[in-house]
C-alpha cells in the first residue's frame, strides 16, 4: 500500500502534522462514461441536445397546449397573422398553423427516425457480412452497392414517391431503400480489419455460425460508427423529405410535414410571411440541433479529437 501526504489538509504538505492517507487507485472509465463525459464538455453539442429534446416535447405535447386540430378550419380567420387564438396564424384554408406545425414536426421526425434506424441496420448487416464472408458474396454486394451509388438517387426518389400518393409510410420505405448503401460501403471498409481480430478468429475456430459472429462480434465493434451514422442519417432524411415535399413529391394533403408546410408558405411569403417563417424556423432548429449533436458525438468518439477535452 502506497502512502502519500494529503495536500488538501489544513497545514499543507510541509506541516509535520499532515495526515497520511491511502492513495486509492483511480477507477477506469467505461467507454460509455468516457464518451458521455467528452460529449458534455462540448457546449454546442449540449445546446443541440437540449434544443432537440425541446423539439421532441413540442411534437409530443404541442397538441395538448393548442386548442385546434391540424385539419380543423376557422372560416372566420382565413389567412390571418398570429393572434391570441391562433398563435402562428392561419393559412388560406383557415387551418391553424400552430397545430399544423406540430403535426408536421411529428411527421418529419417519424420519417427521419424510421429511415435512420432501418438504414443503419441494413447497412450494418450488409457491410459487415460482406466483409466477413468475402468471396462471391462480397463481390455481389459490392456490385450492388457501387451500382446504386452511381444511380441518380433524387430522380429515383421523385419517381417512386410520386406514385405513392403522398403516404408517409411509403415515403419512409423509399427513403430507406435509397439511403443505406453509402453507409454500407463505409461499414464494409471498417469491417475488413475487424474480421482479422483474435476474438473473431477464436469464435470461428469454436464453430460459431458466421451470421452470429457478424451480429455479436463485428457489428458491436462498429457501435461508435453506427451511432454517428444514425445521427447523421436523421439530418439527411429530414432534408431529403423536406426537398421532396417542397417539390410536390413528398407528403401530400390532407397530411402535412415540415416540407409541405414550407412549400405552401414559400408561395405566399410576400403576402403571408408567417406561413413560411414558423415551419422554416422549426426545420432549421431541428437540422441545426442534430448537426451539433453529430459533431459532438464525432468529437467524443474520436480519440484523436481535442474538442472534447481530456478524460
Amino acid at each position: 500500500m502506497t502512502e502519500v501526504r494529503d495536500p488538501h489538509v489544513v497545514g499543507g504538505i510541509d506541516d509535520p502534522a499532515a495526515v497520511l492517507v491511502d492513495a486509492a487507485p483511480r477507477r477506469r472509465l467505461s467507454k460509455r462514461r468516457l464518451y458521455l463525459r467528452r460529449f458534455l464538455r462540448n457546449r454546442p453539442a449540449v445546446a443541440g441536445a437540449v434544443i432537440f429534446v425541446l423539439l421532441v416535447l413540442f411534437a409530443l405535447l404541442g397538441n395538448v397546449i393548442g386548442s385546434y386540430d391540424y385539419l380543423a378550419t376557422d372560416f372566420v380567420n382565413i389567412a390571418t397573422g398570429p393572434t391570441a387564438d391562433h398563435w402562428f396564424g392561419t393559412n388560406q384554408a383557415g387551418n391553424d398553423l400552430y397545430a399544423q406545425t406540430v403535426h408536421g414536426l411529428q411527421r418529419s421526425l417519424a420519417i427521419a427516425l424510421i429511415v435512420s434506424v432501418l438504414s443503419t441496420i441494413i447497412s450494418a448487416l450488409v457491410g459487415a457480412s460482406a466483409a466477413y464472408f468475402g468471396g462471391l458474396y462480397e463481390r455481389g454486394w459490392l456490385l450492388v452497392i457501387h451500382f446504386l451509388m452511381v444511380v441518380p438517387t433524387f430522380l429515383l426518389l421523385a419517381l417512386l414517391s410520386n406514385s405513392s400518393g403522398g403516404d408517409w409510410r411509403v415515403i419512409a420505405l423509399i427513403l430507406t431503400l435509397t439511403s443505406w448503401f453509402y453507409a454500407a460501403r463505409t461499414i464494409w471498409t471498417m469491417s475488413l480489419s475487424l474480421r482479422e481480430r483474435d476474438f473473431v478468429t477464436a469464435a470461428r475456430f469454436m464453430g460459431v455460425p458466421g451470421i452470429k459472429i457478424v451480429v455479436r462480434h463485428i457489428i458491436p465493434g462498429l457501435s461508435s460508427l453506427l451511432i454517428l451514422q444514425f445521427t447523421l442519417g436523421v439530418v439527411g432524411t429530414v432534408m431529403a423529405e423536406t426537398g421532396l415535399s417542397f417539390l410536390g413529391f413528398g407528403v401530400k394533403a390532407p397530411d402535412v410535414s415540415l416540407g409541405s408546410l414550407i412549400s405552401e408558405g414559400a408561395d405566399q411569403v410576400s403576402s403571408s410571411p408567417w406561413l413560411f417563417y414558423f415551419p422554416a424556423a422549426t426545420l432549421t432548429l431541428l437540422t441545426v440541433s442534430m448537426a451539433l449533436i453529430a459533431d459532438g458525438l464525432r468529437d467524443a468518439i474520436d480519440p484523436n479529437s481535442a474538442s472534447g477535452g481530456t478524460a
